[in-house]
C-alpha cells in the first residue's frame, strides 16, 4: 500500500507528478514511542502516515510537554514547513507501531505551485490544525481542571470514531499533558466521573457512558 492510493489528494496528480514525487519521498517504520520529528530540529521534510497513530506535543520545560494533536493514518505532519518553517514547531512520536512516508518538502511546495486542485484538496486536509490549537488555548486559558480533561476525553472520542479506538493506547500522563493539569488531577477527575456514571474505566481503556454529561462538564469549563 502505497502514498497514492490511501490519499485522495494525489489523485490529482498528472502521472508525471506521481512519477516525480516518488524520487522524494522515502517509507520508513515506527515501532510504538519512537520519536519521529523533534522540536527546534531543521525541518527538510513533511510526513506523511501510510498507516499509524501519532501524537504531536510542544516541549514546554525540560521535563514538561503539552500534546497538542492525534494524527490517524492519511495524515500530513510538519505541514507548515512547507511554506518556509526553518525548524520544527513541535515534535511527534508514534502512539503504536506506525508506517511513515518522508517527503522533501521543497519537491511538495512544486507540486503545490503547479497545480491548483491538488493545493487546494490537501491545504483544505490541514486547516484543521488551526481549529485545535484554538481549542488548547481556549482550555488553558478559560477552563478548570474537569473542563480540560472533559474537553481532552471528547476529543479523543471523537477522533477514535474516526479511525481506531485510541483510549487504551494512551497512559494517564499522556491524557493530563492532552488536558495540560498534572497526572495525579488527572487520575482524581476520572475516578470522579466514573462515579458520577459518565465514563467506565477499564484498565488502559475509557469507555464513554454520557457524552451529554461529558460536553455539558466540557462546554461550562
Amino acid at each position: 500500500m502505497n502514498i497514492e492510493e490511501l490519499s485522495r489528494c494525489f489523485a490529482n496528480l498528472y502521472p508525471e507528478e506521481l512519477e516525480k514525487i516518488g524520487l522524494f519521498k522515502k517509507q520508513i517504520p515506527y515501532s510504538k514511542s519512537e520519536l519521529i520529528f523533534k522540536q527546534g530540529t531543521f525541518a527538510h521534510h513533511v510526513f506523511f502516515i501510510i498507516d499509524g497513530i501519532v501524537k504531536t506535543y510542544i516541549q514546554t520545560d525540560f521535563d514538561k510537554q503539552l500534546n497538542i494533536k492525534i494524527s490517524t493514518t492519511g495524515e500530513f505532519l510538519a505541514f507548515n514547513t512547507v511554506y518556509g518553517e526553518k525548524y520544527y514547531q513541535y515534535s511527534a512520536s508514534a502512539i503504536r507501531n506506525s508506517t511513515i512516508c518522508m517527503i522533501e518538502k521543497d519537491a511538495l511546495l512544486k507540486l503545490i505551485l503547479s497545480n491548483p486542485d491538488f493545493a487546494y484538496q490537501i491545504n483544505s486536509r490541514n486547516m484543521y490544525d488551526e481549529n485545535r490549537m484554538l481549542e488548547i488555548i481556549r482550555n488553558i486559558s478559560y477552563k478548570q481542571m474537569r473542563g480540560k480533561l472533559a474537553s481532552t476525553l471528547l476529543y479523543i472520542y471523537e477522533i477514535s470514531q474516526k479511525s481506531e479506538n485510541i483510549f487504551p493506547l494512551l497512559t494517564r500522563q499522556d491524557l493530563a499533558e492532552f488536558a495540560s493539569i498534572n497526572t495525579e488531577s488527572a487520575i482524581k477527575i476520572l475516578k470522579e466521573f466514573e462515579q458520577e456514571y459518565i465514563i467506565e474505566l477499564k484498565n488502559k481503556d475509557i469507555v464513554i457512558k454520557s457524552l451529554n454529561k461529558l460536553d455539558e462538564i466540557s462546554r461550562k469549563g
